[in-house]
């Protein structure tokens, strides 16, 4: 806590934000006065906050995965994620917690916690995984009323986009003035972002991070969600992280680049002389094999899987390739010491800390698998993305795919994954109950 005080006293901060993501990646939390909150040193928050659902409902097994008297956890404040809030009105820090039960053990349902868990099962084999994420995101026109349907925001010239205008310098300028203010909220986070394109989508851009620690990342794009939500309010428009948020325009994705070195000597173990080694190829397989039964953890929501459509520019294969973009597991043509997979798979409204975890896992099972890839896709013919989806179509079935999965299940946690599948099997059955305009237009008076 000393760092903590000394962070607070320098900023002469008056309010503290204590924050966890919960089972969606959103922020929950308390605002504290500063010193209220180094009286209680992290304090305490009810649990069954990590079993509620996008909606607010709880898991339909809720009481089978949390104690019926709804305890508290203890949250322990983590001094590396210290933040200022630039936006606030008066002096604030945010600051993320490590959840743990009252037994002193690390929470096993809380996002942080499961990430953690990878981690240390690589580090017990010698092994640091880096990651770099690539985070996608539309800015639109505010909208009051859901059932309206989206409109891409407009720039300086008053004039919404309609047009692919991929990597274009001019339709990045007409956001100027919000690019600005979202590079200046994240230099006063120590955010480490990296470049931003235009890309295909009306108003959609994509900003990289530097790659570096898989927890640090995701806790970087789980403050940066909330850091581009504000800077878009600030310039009258919203942003959004929806996998799918506009019926004629392509999905938003958060690739993550992955890569694994050496604990000791920081070299690369997915380089073996200038060609992609063994670990290489069994990491590969690993991702190859498992992705189908981990894709609820990449799609997490109803809305995810529109994203999974032929022609939409949008991983829907399990094949691999070198510099090949129409597959769902790409390697970039790279020096032999940056050999790394880009997994093309999670979107952008997907849970950082889970997803991260995810692909580690599914790279990690190949490792003590030993599994073997299928030869990369290089065919000059109709690419993959243009033929069958391969993976699933519907959040009910990707859970279903995850909870058939034992391997899968009891890496990240068989407590986990069955409060997970419950809140995201209560979002799908909470949805599944809507009936849509397009069943009203084509199904009422024609079946």
């Amino acid at each position: 806590m000393k760092a903590l005080e000394a962070f607070l006293k320098e900023h002469a901060i008056t309010e503290v934000e204590s924050t966890l993501a919960d089972m969606t990646g959103n922020a929950r939390g308390k605002f504290y006065p500063t010193y209220k909150f180094l009286a209680e040193k992290g304090g305490r928050i009810p649990e069954t906050i990590l079993v509620q659902s996008v909606t607010g409902d709880w898991a339909y097994n809720h009481y089978d995965i949390v104690d019926p008297r709804d305890r508290d956890m203890v949250l322990v404040p983590d001094p590396n994620t210290l933040r200022l809030v630039p936006w606030a009105d008066e002096p604030t820090a945010q600051v993320i917690n490590d959840c743990y039960d009252t037994d002193g053990e690390l929470h096993r349902l809380s996002s942080r916690t499961i990430l953690r868990n990878i981690l240390k099962l690589y580090e017990e084999k010698g092994l640091k995984p880096v990651i770099a994420p690539e985070v996608e995101f539309y800015l639109i026109q505010k909208n009051a009323d859901p059932d309206n349907e989206l409109k891409p925001a407009a720039g300086r010239s008053g004039k919404p986009e309609s047009a692919r205008r991929s990597y274009s310098i001019d339709a990045v300028n007409e956001f100027n003035p919000f690019i600005d203010t979202m590079y200046s909220y994240c230099e006063a986070q120590g955010l480490d972002v990296d470049t931003l394109i235009h890309e295909s989508g009306a108003a959609q851009m994509e900003i990289n991070f530097l790659h570096g620690d898989p927890l640090d990342l995701a806790d970087q794009v789980f403050v940066f969600k909330r850091t581009l939500r504000e800077a878009a309010i600030k310039h009258g428009v919203h942003a959004t992280f929806m996998a799918k948020p506009m019926q004629n325009e392509p999905g938003s994705a958060m690739h993550i680049h992955q890569s694994l070195l050496n604990s000791t000597t920081g070299e690369n173990v997915f380089d073996d002389n200038g060609k992609p080694s063994q670990r290489f190829y069994h990491y590969l397989g690993g991702l190859q094999k498992y992705t189908p039964n981990a894709i609820s953890f990449f799609a997490p929501n109803v809305n995810s899987y529109r994203r999974f459509a032929p022609e939409m520019a949008a991983p829907i294969n399990m094949e691999w390739g070198i510099d090949n973009r129409t597959v769902g597991l790409r390697v970039p043509k790279a020096s032999p010491e940056a050999t790394r997979i880009e997994n093309r798979f999670p979107g952008a409204d997907c849970n950082p800390y889970l997803a991260i975890a995810a692909t580690l896992a599914c790279g990690y099972l190949g490792l003590t698998e030993e599994l073997e890839p299928t030869a990369p896709y290089d065919s000059t013919d109709a690419p993959p993305d243009h033929q069958n989806v391969e993976i699933a179509r519907t959040l009910e079935e990707g859970l279903r795919l995850l909870d058939a999965c034992e391997p899968i299940c009891n890496i990240m946690g068989r407590a986990f994954v069955e409060a997970y599948v419950g809140v995201k099997h209560s979002e799908f059955e909470t949805f599944n109950r809507v009936i849509s305009s397009w069943e009203r237009e084509h199904l009422l008076l024609n079946v």
